[in-house]
């Protein structure tokens, strides 16, 4: 069960935004960590831009609701960390697209110029 509930659950997420920014928090990797037990109990371990961020009391309870509207998802224990601290290496390739960021693929850094025709 728990492996059909986690592409359920990683949707979801991803319909979870950060206001100031248009990238959902999944793909901006402001989740470290997903956990899915058999029994549909689910822990999240994520994280925000900043300590002092604006959204730091509405984002986790937005995670939270999303995940419980996952069907077989019983139970959601959001964990908010700092440590390691995020930055944008966190982020996937799309959200550093989707923000203009150059792509860092192994040691040669794509500029977005080379890309964008």
């Amino acid at each position: 069960m728990a492996q059909d509930l986690r592409p359920l659950v990683v949707n979801a997420l991803k319909t979870v935004f950060d206001p100031e920014i248009p990238v959902n928090i999944y793909e901006l990797g402001l989740i470290y960590d997903l956990e899915i037990k058999p029994d549909g109990d689910v822990s999240v371990k994520m994280t925000l831009t900043a300590p002092n961020c604006p959204v730091a009391d509405i984002l986790p309870a937005q995670v939270k609701q999303r995940i419980l509207s996952v069907e077989g998802v019983k139970s959601v224990n959001i964990e908010l960390v700092f440590d390691p601290p995020w930055d944008r290496s966190k982020m996937s390739d799309a959200a550093k697209l989707a923000l203009g960021f150059d792509l860092d693929l192994g040691r040669d850094v794509v500029p977005l110029s080379n890309i964008r025709r």
